[in-house]
């Protein structure tokens, strides 16, 4: 179930399986030797599937371009991709570099930083600043400063444009230029799709920036990692709708500029100036990213007239609904939409006010929030009603994807399945699509003799010391403090290593402008001048940082001598920085040290050492290991992690969303078509039929099927379990009697409840009884008996126990089902503070089913449910199918079979067996060729009745609304007897 655990199955198809869930969890099928150092509290659940699922699939996160004021946009490699240049696509810029020039960050500390310089700094700045300057790229996810709107604001080091403001974003995933594939293999998408088939990718940028040039408009090339991931899918038609990056209040500009875009397979969404500057810069920048990044919300957002809340949100609806147009205008039938990240949470709903059946989709290239994090949100509901009208909503990580589940259905108190979660009688899947990197370019990159040039160089730079490096963007997230602070105290542990190691640290300018930055950066330069005027010696520099970007191949040559990759992100969607040091390490399998707030952890974790940025002495002492790891622990570590990286790329990424979309938008097409088949079952005609048939099997559930109604727990009662105890309802006692009676008619009672209760209910009637789902079978007028396997067995099950007296002894008319093999917790009458309490019960048990294979967790209407895996209605059904065929009790074919009861999804299954003819004939004469004898059947569609009490979404082609239905079909049956 994705409420709160990762699925221990899943039920579709394999090639769901193969993304969903986990590629993200990093179960790769490799386990390091120590996995609770992987998640902490969190490590049975990891261990578990890594073991379980042996998923060769990576998660990588989107590499981008990135650029800085002063050097131009060729390969930083930071954040949650940090990757180099792309050329391959017509929209990016053709190889561009970055430029030499060291951005000078203000504050005292900034001299003091590059203190000690030795001539071996000077080569590494020299080689840093030999490669061709180029224009800066423009930003694809260019902002306006907060004093107003422009389009040539300075381009972030991260590839956005810097506006002020502290809860501005630095780039995401989306906006990263992705790893260019020279020899991408043939997309699988036309065969899937069809030759005409199209896709609309609606992000807030387009992949090219409109600009103003004299009197003319041109495009410019943005750097957008989306561009990057999509040109390998090949075969059918891309179209992009999205902001061209400058407001044209014009309209025979608009026009030029929309024919123009047009040639480029691009549609423009013209925002005016405030709306970009309240909903791009205000709502999408100052409220939302922070609040993802565990940032929070901006303390002073309600004191700001002329940029509140409510102008914000109302700026972020207006724009959604201007994307939602112009899509609309373009939208053929078959088109598939794909929206992009939390800038457009609203289309989704949007685009499906207008076209019900349009296939959409929704991806996030940011963290998710827990759901405690994202309930400060004033508009929490609303968004995530929006996001739900996709048929398809997609994260980086597993992580997320649960995150989002469990807000769903704690703000929402929707039903969570293991797809996703059930929204206006569909199921919304939910899955994660880890991104990839292209491995094969940082390979030819290395045997370039320009690049080994560089390498040699480094090497003769950094001879007999260990080089450490960190890549990042000077960003609040990436725990360049925490870094230097952990390198800081390894060295007052290790004073004898202070002369052989090295880190070196690039930090690539961010927004430098906005004061809260300068602060991070004086603080850095400080901190670096002081541990390099503590631990420094005439020959050497413990630490050399360098406020600027690396050209492509210096980057390359870095990480293919680096002996330690330190990531140490306090929060990161992703960070491929990982994955490009990983794929540059054949030679020299060096280790990766990983924070675990980075994406990148779910899937390297088996093949790093993770940590805890925040934890200053643990990391310095990851530093060390690392340092001193044997050669063959390092061998098999980057073995695994090469594996990874070098299988799974951009393009996968890409071509698995489409196809999952493209299936997905069946599959809930087909999920509403069976809800909307549903009919009230014909009684007259389901009777008369019963009368005109010669051998009859009937299978009943029994509560809210046969039970009598109870309106509401008695007040006063001082034993909550009697007065809970079902009751058959007195009115069918006859009829139940004079059905199993007769000889021709098998009836089968079957319940998730215990022994005792059907006892007590059914002593009097010749029937076959399933107590507890079909752990125990009772054959009529007999004793019962234990179907139930040891390995069936829930393990730890005090655990459970204990959790649910909790719960009952704090939540008011709630209580605890007696049942001998399974547990359930009983809410019925527990008001809305029972659902509540719900809710929080099932985080608990979703984290033991995540590392307990012997358990589900199935939450009901109003109930919560622990059984045995394995145990469903439909197994026990065909227990007693078979039984009766070794008793030999029925010797004519059965011609009728009437199927009812308000059954669990989970216990559908009982309506689809292959004797009910729902299968094809050979599936059937599969089925009977068992060890077992089964009964025979001679069963006509006309003659099967499955039918559902009281549940609008079903399996069943039948319903009936309530018990009292039921009373007066069963009295009808018994009078075909007469």
């Amino acid at each position: 179930m994705l409420h709160a655990a990762p699925p221990l199955e899943v039920g579709a198809s394999s090639t769901a399986h193969h993304r969903c869930l986990l590629r993200d969890v990093g179960g790769h099928g490799a386990l390091p030797a120590d996995s609770s150092r992987l998640y902490g509290d969190d490590a049975a659940t990891t261990k578990f599937l890594l073991e379980r699922i042996l998923r060769g699939s990576g998660i990588p996160p989107l590499p981008y371009l990135s650029s800085s004021s002063s050097s131009s946009a060729a390969a930083l490699h930071a954040e949650q991709r940090e990757d180099p240049e792309v050329s391959a696509s017509r929209f990016l810029p053709k190889a561009q570099v970055r430029g030499d020039d060291t951005s000078e960050a203000s504050g005292a500390g900034t001299a003091a930083a590059t203190a000690l310089h030795h001539p071996w700094e000077s080569t590494l700045s020299a080689l840093a600043s030999s490669s061709v300057v180029a224009e800066p790229a423009e930003r694809e996810d260019s902002a306006p400063p907060a004093s107003g709107f422009d389009p040539s604001a300075q381009p972030r080091g991260d590839e956005t444009s810097v506006p002020s403001g502290s809860g501005t974003p630095p780039a995401t995933d989306l906006h990263r230029p992705l790893e260019s594939r020279a020899s991408s293999p043939v997309s699988r998408l036309p065969d899937i799709l069809g030759p005409d088939a199209r896709i609309l990718i609606v992000a807030n940028r387009l992949p090219v920036t409109a600009k103003h040039n004299g009197d003319d408009w041109e495009l410019a090339p943005s750097s957008g990692g989306l561009v990057s991931a999509l040109q390998g899918v090949t075969g059918v038609e891309l179209m992009w709708i999205g902001w061209p990056g400058a407001s044209v209040p014009d309209k025979q500009d608009q026009t030029i500029i929309t024919d123009k875009l047009k040639a480029e397979r691009c549609i423009p969404v013209f925002l005016d100036e405030e709306v970009v500057d309240q909903y791009y810069t205000g709502y999408c920048n100052n409220i939302l990213w922070p609040l993802f990044h565990y940032m929070g919300l901006p303390q002073d957002y309600k004191f700001k007239k002329a940029k509140d809340f409510k102008s914000q949100l109302e700026a972020y609806e207006k724009a959604n609904q201007m994307f939602s147009n112009t899509v609309c205008s373009i939208y053929k039938e078959e088109d598939i939409v794909w929206c992009h990240d939390y800038h457009l949470m609203m289309l989704p709903m949007f685009l499906k006010k207008i076209h019900s059946n349009m296939k959409v989709g929704w991806f996030l290239h940011t963290p998710f929030p827990s759901s405690e994090l994202y309930r400060a949100l004033p508009n929490r509901r609303d968004l995530l009603k929006a996001v739900l009208e996709s048929d398809l909503i997609g994260f980086h990580t597993y992580d997320y994807a649960r995150h989002f589940v469990s807000a769903c259905t704690s703000l929402l108190g929707l039903e969570s399945y293991l797809e996703g979660v059930k929204f206006e009688g569909r199921i919304v899947k939910i899955e994660a699509f880890p991104i990839g990197i292209d491995c094969s370019k940082f390979k030819h990159a290395l045997e370039l003799p320009g690049v080994q040039e560089k390498i040699d160089e480094f090497r003769r730079l950094f001879a007999e010391r260990k080089v450490m490096l960190g890549v990042d963007r000077f960003d609040m997230i990436k725990g360049l403090l925490q870094k230097v602070l952990a390198f800081e105290k390894f060295l007052e542990e290790n004073m004898h290593m202070k002369e052989k190691v090295v880190l070196l640290q690039i930090a690539v300018p961010t927004r430098s402008e906005v004061p809260e930055y300068q602060k991070l950066a004086s603080q850095v330069h400080e901190l670096v001048a002081r541990v390099n005027g503590r631990f420094g010696t005439l020959k050497t520099t413990p630490i050399h940082h360098l406020d600027q970007s690396l050209d492509f191949d210096t980057l390359c040559a870095l990480y293919a001598v680096t002996d330690v990759a330190l990531v140490t992100s306090l929060r990161d969607g992703m960070n491929l920085v990982s994955y490009e040091y990983v794929a540059c390490q054949e030679s020299k399998k060096g280790v990766l040290i990983l924070s675990e707030f980075a994406g990148a952890a779910q899937s390297l974790g088996a093949g790093a050492i993770i940590v805890n940025p925040w934890n200053v002495a643990d990391v310095a002492k990851s530093i060390n290991d690392a340092l001193h790891m044997s050669a063959d622990k390092r061998e098999e570590w980057h073995r695994h992690n090469y594996k990874l990286v070098s299988e799974h790329s951009a393009q996968d990424w890409a071509e698995d969303y489409v196809c999952e979309l493209h299936n997905t938008g069946t599959a809930n097409k087909t999920l509403l078509q069976i809800k909307q088949s549903i009919v009230a079952l014909p009684i007259q005609d389901t009777a008369s039929r019963y009368g005109q048939s010669r051998s009859r099997l009937l299978i009943l559930g029994f509560n809210e099927t046969l039970t009598e109604q109870v309106q509401s727990l008695e007040r006063g009662a001082t034993d909550q379990t009697e007065n809970m105890k079902l009751k058959l309802n007195p009115e069918l006692k006859g009829p139940l009697k004079t059905l199993c009676d007769d000889d021709n008619t098998t009836v089968i009672v079957v319940s998730g409840y215990g022994k005792e209760v059907l006892d007590e209910n059914f002593k009097e009637f010749k029937m076959w009884l399933a107590a507890e789902n079909g752990m125990f079978l009772r054959r009529p007028g007999e004793q019962w008996i234990v179907t139930t396997a040891e390995h069936l067995k829930i393990s730890c099950s005090d655990s459970v126990k204990k959790l649910i007296k909790y719960y009952t002894a704090r939540t008011p008319k709630s209580y605890q089902e007696q049942r001998e093999t399974s547990f359930v917790w009983n809410y019925k009458y527990a008001d809305d503070f029972g659902r509540n309490q719900a809710k929080d019960m099932l985080q608990h048990l979703g984290a033991y089913s995540s590392s307990n294979q012997s358990a589900h967790v199935i939450e009901g209407r109003r109930s919560i449910e622990v059984r045995p895996v394995g145990v469903t209605k439909g197994n026990a059904v065909t227990e007693i199918i078979e039984e009766l065929g070794c008793k030999e009790n029925i010797t004519t074919p059965i011609d009728y079979v009437l199927c009812i009861g308000h059954f669990l999804a989970k216990d559908e299954d009982v309506y689809t067996l292959p004797y009910f003819g729902t299968q094809p004939e050979s599936k059937r004469k599969a089925k009977g060729e068992t060890d077992r004898k089964s009964i025979k059947f001679d069963l006509k569609a006309e003659n099967y009745f499955p039918c559902t009490v009281g549940r609008e979404c079903s399996l069943a082609k039948y319903k009936l609304e309530r018990t009292s239905d039921v009373v007066s079909l069963l009295r009808d049956l018994a009078q075909m007897l007469s």
